[in-house]
């Protein structure tokens, strides 16, 4: 009998990999949106918080073909982390800490149509971490060159070792792993908090173009918010915090993560020309 050729031998190392992986992965049915999902811990499910119906029930396809039903036990939009509860008996995987390099072979498991499926790739880029277009602090860059449907995002993307390093996600024109560090780290909060603590100003702003560069305008104020304790007041145009200029509207919300929450921040503005700096303690933004 001949030996396997190493066609043979990879076609099969890849199958035993994805065998080994798919008893943890499972498909999210929520309003009309498919999407796929894993086993966290026992009984919690992590799926692409994009992917997930902002209302209705949310229920999950099981290996085995049974169907549960599930909460939402948080989500966290700026990385695109959802946290489900069910009680289900997946057993959980086991996330490695490695960030696979340049070039690498990736295998993302997840589901389409309710069925498992597989997909093989490479890793395009691999870096360091960033910033989310929302705000969220991603640990890791990492891109796969591979093709994936709507209903596989939230899949796990593994290594050539069988080892799984994050959840495959859509985005834009790429996509994108969240790595296993982001993952531990927001599931954990949405496990005991129910939510991500976000920085909160208290003000309502609007961008304004200055002679020197951008502002914001103080549109509105939140009269119980830290914004108005510092004493800013609605027309104040905000130019500086921490002595940076600032860049935008939103480059100024991407500041207010998690752990912005409880920070003294020189805010400069102007008011009716003249300059005015006030201290203002970040305050954790109240839920909706």
């Amino acid at each position: 009998m001949t030996d396997l050729s190493p066609l043979s031998s990879l076609s099969s190392a890849l199958a035993d990999l994805v065998a080994r992986a798919a008893p943890a992965v499972v498909s999210v049915h929520s309003h009309r949106s498919r999407a796929t999902g894993f086993a966290w811990k026992s009984g919690l499910i992590v799926t692409a918080d994009e992917a997930l119906a902002d209302e209705g029930e949310v229920e999950l396809g099981l290996p085995d073909g049974s169907r549960s039903a599930a909460t939402i036990v948080g989500r966290d939009h700026t990385t695109d982390i959802a946290l489900l509860r069910a009680d289900v008996a997946t057993a959980p995987v086991k996330l490695a800490a490695t960030v696979p390099p340049l070039g690498a072979l990736a295998i993302v498991i997840a589901t389409n149509r309710e069925t498992p499926s597989a997909a093989l790739g490479m890793v395009s880029a691999s870096g360091q971490g960033w910033r989310s277009l929302r705000g969220g602090e991603i640990d890791a860059r990492i891109e796969l060159d591979v093709r994936l449907r709507a209903a596989q995002q939230g899949g796990l993307a593994l290594d050539a070792s069988g080892d799984a390093f994050g959840m495959a996600v859509l985005g834009p024109r790429r996509v994108l792993v969240i790595p296993t560090a982001t993952i531990e780290r927001v599931a954990a909060q949405l496990e005991t908090r129910g939510r991500i603590a976000r920085g909160y100003l208290g003000l309502g702003l609007q961008p304004v173009r200055l002679d020197d560069g951008v502002g914001a305008m103080v549109m509105n104020v939140d009269k119980a918010g830290p914004s108005a304790a510092a004493g800013i007041r609605q027309g104040d145009v905000i130019v500086a915090v921490n002595d940076q200029k600032l860049s935008g509207v939103r480059a100024l919300s991407r500041t207010l993560g998690p752990a912005s929450v409880g920070a003294v921040v020189d805010v400069a503005v102007r008011r009716g020309g003249e300059p005015v700096s006030f201290k203002v303690t970040v305050g954790e933004r109240p839920e909706a």
